[in-house]
């Protein structure tokens, strides 16, 4: 019979015999001591002898110092602004032929960055549960689906933007035609009505399977935009109670890209960046412009403080508050109060309100609520509350 090995004993087992080897073996050993090249029985030769010898402890140090400044420690995750240098090095040596509009780059960009997302999970990710949340009236309003049903919500909206560019309506004939049944009475449907038809129609919940339509429709709006030309972004496109020029559209759809990239980053427990500062001054920008317009829809719903008693001219400087937006992106913007026709004042500004360029984006996606935003505010509080609760009702489904 074999022998049975000293493990299957149970006898402790023996210890290697520790290594003796001269000054001039372990001074030339420290190189490989310091890149973790040695054996066990070398390192721990090397590292009694360091006790022992001050030149050798000096020239391990300083090895140990060159090492780290050969392997500098760095971060597994992408730079988020690697694709937009990339990008801009290449056009700079060989511009496009047919370039993408300024006002279209960052849904170009923010459609991509999510994509990236989408490739590095499982398939059983696509089913983990992802929560949307936006703001109605003065209070918050959620709806529960999964990272594949946020996609397919966002082929569903994007497909407004395909619509009026002429292109196929993802939702099909069938489901289209009793979509546009239900929002007649507004009009057109509305995003909600679209993605709940959408989701409605499905005989299966979303799956992974989605992400090749919402994707290859992106390509097609930003492939259909940049062959039209800037010209384009005049195009309206109605959103059902609202319509928009294409040009804001599409910073409108950048932005509900980038908010929804970060749900299913939450979901999947996954980094994920804000845009670029210049995509990201454009979204704030856009949503700057359209808080006048939301706070007097507020103003009429009986939500907000009614008007003064002196009615403003169109064109009239009124009432305004300055809304400084800090960080990349960042930027001021003064907002008239008195009604969208009125022209925004610094010698009748009443109040000022201070905010972080992703904390205001988050207040404008229903994200946080407008008493929990983290706002520096000096001035009218009545008007500081209604152009908080303002922003806040930009959010949608």
């Amino acid at each position: 019979m074999p022998r049975s090995s000293v493990e299957d004993t149970g006898l402790p087992l023996p210890e290697p015999a520790p290594l003796v080897l001269e000054h001039r073996v372990l001074k030339a050993l420290l190189g490989a001591w310091a890149l973790a090249a040695c054996s066990a029985q070398e390192t721990a030769a090397v590292e009694e002898h360091l006790g022992e010898c001050g030149s050798c402890a000096d020239e391990a140090l300083r090895l140990r110092g060159a090492v780290g400044l050969l392997h500098p420690p760095e971060s597994l995750d992408l730079d988020p602004t690697l694709r937009t240098r990339v990008l801009e090095g290449c056009l700079d040596r060989r511009p496009a032929r047919i370039p993408v509009p300024e006002w279209a780059a960052p849904y170009d960009a923010e459609a991509a960055r999510l994509d990236a997302l989408l490739q590095d999970i499982g398939d059983a990710e696509w089913h983990a549960p992802v929560r949307l949340r936006w703001f109605e009236g003065d209070g918050p309003v959620s709806r529960r689906t999964t990272v594949a049903g946020v996609i397919a919500h966002l082929l569903s909206v994007d497909g407004l933007v395909g619509i009026a560019l002429g292109l196929e309506d993802p939702l099909g004939g069938t489901t289209a035609e009793k979509t546009e049944a239900e929002g007649a009475a507004a009009g057109a449907p509305t995003p909600s009505q679209r993605t709940e038809a959408y989701w409605r129609a499905s005989h299966f919940p979303p799956t992974r399977a989605v992400r090749a339509p919402w994707r290859e429709q992106s390509h097609h709006i930003v492939r259909t935009v940049s062959f039209a030309g800037g010209g384009s972004g005049r195009l309206a496109v109605s959103y059902g109670g609202f319509a928009l020029p294409l040009s804001d559209s599409l910073l409108d759809r950048a932005f509900e890209c980038w908010v929804h990239a970060g749900d299913i980053a939450d979901a999947v427990d996954y980094p994920y960046e804000p845009p670029a500062p210049r995509h990201l001054h454009r979204m704030i920008d856009l949503a700057a412009r359209m808080l006048p317009v939301s706070l007097a829809e507020r103003r009429r719903a009986g939500l907000s403080a009614p008007a003064p008693r002196r009615l403003v001219a169109a064109g009239a400087p009124g009432r305004s508050l300055r809304l400084e937006i800090e960080g990349s992106g960042g930027g001021e913007w003064l907002i008239p109060l008195d009604s969208p026709a009125s022209v925004a004042s610094a010698e009748h500004e009443v109040a000022h309100v201070a905010l972080d360029g992703v904390e205001f984006c988050r207040l404008a996606a229903g994200h946080v609520s407008p008493e929990e935003a983290a706002a520096g505010q000096v001035g009218d509080r009545e008007a500081i509350r209604d152009v908080l609760f303002a922003a806040a009702s930009l959010s949608r489904m």
